[in-house]
């Protein structure tokens, strides 16, 4: 029945773009700042940066949600104020359907990049010191010691979630789609979870509701075997 709808290709769409874009940006920004984090010397300066990044994790979604409101409003918002200050146009963000994957992939990453690197930094304590070392005596600067002890020494912790993270694409929140949407960008706003929530709880149509949340989980499941055998043929690291 939901195949045959008129709204299934659509939110299907939606669905799938929005986690895709989420695995393209939000996967290696984690990776990104914990290497940067690694580089800091001062135990201080380092503290204070991972502090500062984990908070917004601990920020509930209709906070960030707010935030976010809060910065692209058409007459207040700082985004506009700065837009109106270089003479360009102001710009309702919030009612543009174009912007609206933008917004939501900008505030997830934000939300979540802090928390992220926390398994990556512990995979970087587990490098042994000495491999620098040796490569410090080679002549091998930052970049090369990057590259060539440090992200094939976190390769098997990138692996593991780059796998779980494929298998949640089309996992793609309620709660923050629901807030940051308007009528105006349902074209682009639209995913499987805030229709469930239409069809489901609006409509009272539970048994449809729950057929396509075990579409999703299906898809779901699919998507984690086919990453896991390609990254044990391609890498021989796996999950099982």
């Amino acid at each position: 029945m939901f195949f045959n709808t008129p709204d299934f290709w659509p939110v299907l769409r939606n669905t799938f773009l929005l986690g895709l874009y989420k695995l393209v940006f939000g996967f290696p920004a984690p990776i990104i700042l914990a290497l940067l984090i690694n580089e800091v010397r001062k135990s201080f300066m380092k503290r204070f940066v991972q502090t500062v990044s984990y908070l917004p994790h601990f920020i509930s979604n209709v906070v960030v949600a707010g935030i976010a409101v809060m910065f692209l409003s058409p007459t207040s918002g700082m985004i506009n104020q700065l837009i109106s200050a270089v003479g360009l146009d102001r710009i309702n963000f919030l009612v543009e359907a174009s912007w609206f994957r933008t917004i939501y992939i900008t505030t997830d990453v934000w939300q979540h990049i802090g928390w992220g690197t926390i398994i990556y930094l512990a995979a970087l304590t587990a490098i042994d010191p000495q491999l620098y070392e040796a490569a410090r005596m080679d002549g091998a600067n930052r970049w090369r010691q990057t590259m060539n002890i440090t992200l094939p020494g976190i390769a098997p912790a990138i692996v593991i979630i780059l796998i779980l993270d494929i298998g949640k694409i089309l996992e793609i929140g309620f709660e923050k789609v629901y807030l940051l949407a308007t009528p105006a960008t349902y074209e682009t706003a639209d995913i499987i979870s805030t229709y469930v929530y239409r069809v489901g709880l609006t409509q009272g149509n539970y048994s449809y509701a729950t057929a396509i949340d075990l579409f999703t989980g299906i898809i779901s499941f699919i998507f984690i075997i086919a990453a896991n055998s390609f990254s044990r043929r391609v890498s021989g690291s796996s999950i099982w």
